[in-house]
């Protein structure tokens, strides 16, 4: 049985596995399309769009939906050329990984972060111009780092979608 407030019936946050189909139904539509309408998303579940505007206000509120957001094509804005940079850090300085982390995220080619386990601490998917930005970003920006001791650059041919349900 799920985690709840009694006075409000809702789940708390960390009652994730108390998600039901219902729920679950909701989450898969709105990840294939975060623009859908309210009305649809409910006929979609086979719901009353009231019930359905409660729950996802609910699965926001709980903290299960994060956010909504527009997915765009790097390419499409004149960023030809992506890749996943691998970091690792000198040993010395992972004692401020959060630092380093958010001067990662504020970088103008970065599409994400991720913070690993393993032999490399971060990596990081950049979108850039072309082959020249893409070696700066590299060489003059990212192996300048003090606290960088080694990268290692794969360039990304195709992206498949994958599944983005649950």
């Amino acid at each position: 049985m799920p985690a709840s407030d009694s006075s409000t019936g809702r789940r708390s946050a960390s009652a994730d596995a108390g998600l039901d189909a219902l729920d679950r139904t909701l989450l898969s539509e709105l990840s294939r399309n975060g623009r859908i309408s309210n009305s649809e998303l409910a006929a979609r579940a086979g719901i009353a769009e009231s019930t359905c505007l409660k729950r996802v206000r609910a699965l926001q509120a709980n903290g299960v939906i994060v956010g909504f957001h527009a997915e765009i094509s790097p390419a499409a804005i004149g960023l030809n050329l992506e890749a996943l940079i691998a970091i690792r850090l000198h040993a010395h300085a992972r004692g401020d990984l959060r630092r380093f982390q958010a001067y990662l995220e504020d970088l103008p080619a970065t599409q994400r972060v991720y913070f690993l386990a393993g032999d490399r601490d971060f990596l990081v998917h950049v979108a850039v111009p072309d082959a020249g930005a893409l070696r700066e970003l590299v060489s003059d920006t990212l192996s300048l780092q003090p606290e960088v001791a080694s990268t290692s650059t794969s360039l990304i041919f195709a992206q498949a979608a994958g599944s983005r349900g649950l």
